[in-house]
């Protein structure tokens, strides 16, 4: 088993899915290891590469585009999560909350 990497966009404000958020992950140095877009639920269902290993890694996420599509101020121009992988052979999910000026996330399941 390899290691299994999601994420869930949601938008506060609007109570619905944060659809076209455009997310890298990248390596604890910065190397991007894959591009992705949360699909119509706000989701991106597989983002790990294949050979994924432990250890810190960054789901950057470009939230200044998604709120400048649709004319909404907004703070944060990107939202980096940086987080562990200890056991590469575990799933792991990454849920953002999002809103213009603020935002929360927690270790998923």
């Amino acid at each position: 088993m390899s290691t299994t990497l999601s994420t869930h966009v949601l938008d506060a404000t609007s109570g619905a899915p944060a659809a076209a958020v455009a997310v890298r992950l990248e390596s604890r140095d910065g190397e991007v290891l894959a591009r992705a877009e949360t699909d119509a639920d706000g989701r991106i269902a597989e983002l790990a590469p294949a050979g994924l290993v432990a250890g810190v890694h960054r789901l950057v996420f470009d939230t200044g585009a998604y709120f400048t599509d649709r004319g909404v101020e907004h703070f944060h121009p990107e939202v980096v999560v940086t987080f562990r992988i200890d056991d590469p052979e575990r799933g792991h999910h990454v849920p953002l909350l999002l809103s213009p000026f603020a935002y929360s996330t927690y270790r998923g399941s």
